[in-house]
């Protein structure tokens, strides 16, 4: 009895799939490095490497795009996350708008740097100190380096150190408040009633000055008089009395900015 020939293997017309399933994940992987290359984030690099891995053992295609554009993927393995194009209106769900109040008061340390290097005659010789604050860069003059006793004139051997205090505030945007301060021992002339008003006129002198004559916009200042309720030193030596009577002129941070009012139009 004849055997009976095996039927010829039919040919698979399919297989080329197997070669284009193979394409596209090469060619999604290529472009998947091609976006980690432009991020300086090492976390979302990592995280890119990652999906590049498991997409390579052929995790779904959908769930690692959202995973390296950092959005959500729901119970089916979609990502949820979008980009857009220069006309499109879809947003990632987590894009972060930027702060406006972040963009508006700037880092103070490059100002410290500068401005005690260029004071530092005056800093030396003790007419003036400089120092960082929760509030923000505070300048100090003293009494004798600005005013005459008793008096809300500003001495004019006091605008060399004063100019270059305000080329400092011409390169930032943050608020600035200036702040008189006087001693603990009371004053009543015809001019001045009380220390209230001394250290509350010596402010407003220095900030005509600010404005005036180194072209610092009165709307950028504010300025508050102390009186002696705010001292740094004792006002049982003349030393310490001595340094109390004073005047500062504070560039503002954030911190500083909180018991500032809102201005008509600015962001809250």
């Amino acid at each position: 009895m004849a055997r009976k020939k095996k039927p010829p293997e039919q040919e698979n017309h399919e297989r080329w799939l197997i070669s284009y399933a193979d394409f596209i994940t090469l060619l999604f992987a290529f472009f998947v490095v091609m976006f980690a290359s432009s991020q300086t984030d090492k976390g979302r690099a990592q995280q890119v490497s990652d999906a590049v891995t498991k997409a390579l053992e052929g995790q779904h295609v959908s769930a690692m795009i959202a995973s390296v554009l950092g959005g959500a993927v729901d119970k089916n393995g979609q990502g949820n996350a979008m980009m857009h194009g220069p006309g499109g209106a879809n947003k990632s769900t987590q894009e972060i708008p930027p702060d406006p109040k972040a963009q508006k008061v700037a880092e103070l340390l490059p100002s410290l740097k500068v401005l005690s290097e260029e004071l530092k005659k005056e800093i030396e010789a003790g007419r003036i100190e400089i120092h960082m604050q929760p509030r923000g860069l505070v300048v100090s003059f003293t009494q004798a380096a600005l005013f005459p006793s008793g008096e809300d004139v500003v001495a004019p051997e006091a605008y060399e150190g004063l100019e270059k205090v305000a080329r400092a505030i011409a390169k930032i945007p943050n608020p600035v408040r200036i702040e008189g301060h006087t001693d603990a021992v009371p004053i009543r002339t015809k001019r001045f009633r009380s220390n209230w008003d001394l250290s509350a006129a010596r402010s407003i002198a220095l900030m005509d000055i600010l404005s005036m004559r180194f072209g610092v916009a009165r709307e950028r200042m504010s300025i508050a008089g102390y009186a002696d309720i705010a001292p740094v030193a004792s006002n049982d030596s003349e030393e310490g009395r001595a340094r109390n009577r004073r005047a500062d002129i504070v560039l503002l941070n954030e911190q500083g900015l909180i018991g500032e009012p809102v201005k008509l139009g600015a962001e809250p």
